[in-house]
């Protein structure tokens, strides 16, 4: 499978503009990668969630291709659902997803 799971876990604002945004486009663009699977977990989402200049970066990254998924749990917790649901994030609960794509060896890079 020629796939990259790219779990984003950190607040850090330098994080998705200097590496997670700019490797996740251009996998997608360059061919490194077929699929290219963003997945927001704990502080990201939070930050994805109250932070216009972040929710710009992931709203180009789907518009390049990469898909990008949220925890729902998290969201709720940090009442974004509706907001991150409303970028076209696919807000679920990702335990039981994770462990999938773990257990079909698919590629992930946690940051």
């Amino acid at each position: 499978m020629d796939k990259l799971n790219i779990l984003w876990t950190t607040d850090n604002k330098n994080t998705i503009f200097n590496m997670l945004s700019m490797y996740a486009i251009n996998s997608k663009k360059r061919g490194w990668w077929k699929e290219v699977n963003v997945i927001l977990w704990g502080a990201s989402v939070k930050l994805a969630g109250h932070d216009t200049q972040v929710q710009t970066e992931i709203l180009e990254m789907l518009q390049n291709g990469v898909s990008v998924e949220a925890c729902k749990d998290c969201s709720d917790n940090f009442n974004v659902s509706d907001t991150l649901s409303e970028l076209g994030i696919n807000v679920r609960y990702m335990g039981q997803h994770l462990t999938e794509y773990l257990k079909n060896e698919e590629k992930i890079i946690t940051i």
